[in-house]
């Protein structure tokens, strides 16, 4: 795959981002779906999202041709998956699939485009402009006031983003995107079952909501997944961070198809300001590390 550090990315690339951009969408209708109308707890949710998407994933290892089962991953990325499954279901017993999206990925961008910075990625002046309307969307939407989404549900997502960005930043691993990703699914079950025991008062699950846990691990989470860590072979971490901003205008959409919810003014100028920022900050060649802005 050609990078996007020295120009646009390669069809390739773009194929597997968008594919993995729709599967995130899916995320937030199948969680907000199942939880929205209590078919199943927070935490069974992500149990058995991670551990059917594990499953997926074993299974679809051991099925390519002439190939041995490869895991790769690490226990810290393992670490970041879990604290952004679990924050990511509990949020949603609280926020619609729009508005979680929209902080949650609004989190991802300020982190990864951070650390892009940090390593010595030079946004453009345009850059900053479109993440400076994205951050303003974010205080829009969450602003206290008429329909303002829960503190608390806001604050878990917001958690849920910082650790998947960071998880994003840590998937360039060596083994490739399928062993990265089964590793790190494989990994992240035991720290999920810790949370279910810790809730298991609280456990209740219909078998409409366990097949949408199943749905969201193994077709939205864990292929998914995959082709997102592929996409990050030709992204860089500032343009994987903006790209990721779609997702919210597909969650909202399916929410406003699949679940029923309204499109709020507050939601509809948040939308704008965010996707408006993206659509800048993906304008053009990006600034090599190093170099100056211009």
């Amino acid at each position: 795959m050609t990078s996007a550090r020295g120009g646009g990315p390669s069809g390739t690339t773009v194929l597997c981002t968008a594919s993995a951009l729709v599967a995130f969408a899916a995320n937030s209708v199948l969680c907000r779906l199942a939880l929205g109308r209590a078919e199943i707890d927070a935490a069974s949710f992500s149990t058995i999202r991670l551990a059917s998407g594990a499953v997926a994933l074993v299974l679809l290892s051991l099925g390519m041709r002439g190939r041995p089962l490869r895991v790769g991953g690490n226990w810290g990325s393992a670490a970041l998956l879990f604290l952004y499954a679990i924050p990511f279901s509990f949020a949603y017993t609280s926020l619609g699939a729009g508005t979680g999206a929209l902080i949650l990925f609004g989190s991802v961008q300020a982190t990864m485009l951070l650390a892009a910075i940090g390593s010595g990625e030079r946004p453009r002046p345009r850059h900053w402009v479109g993440l400076a309307l994205a951050v303003a969307g974010l205080v829009i939407l969450v602003l206290p006031g008429l329909r303002a989404p829960s503190p608390g549900g806001a604050m878990l997502m917001t958690v849920g983003g910082i650790s998947w960005g960071i998880y994003s930043l840590r998937g360039r691993g060596p083994a490739g995107p399928l062993p990265e990703t089964t590793g790190n699914f494989i990994r992240s079950i035991p720290f999920a079952l810790t949370v279910s025991l810790l809730s298991a008062r609280h456990l209740h699950a219909s078998p409409g909501g366990i097949l949408l846990a199943l749905a969201s691990g193994v077709v939205a989470s864990g292929l998914g997944y995959v082709l997102w860590y592929a996409a990050l072979k030709g992204l860089s971490a500032s343009r994987a961070a903006t790209v990721q901003l779609s997702v919210p205008a597909l969650a909202a959409a399916g929410g406003v198809m699949v679940l029923g919810e309204s499109v709020s003014p507050r939601l509809a100028a948040a939308a704008i300001l965010i996707l408006g920022g993206v659509a800048l900050t993906l304008a053009g060649r990006e600034g090599r590390p190093g170099s100056r802005s211009g």
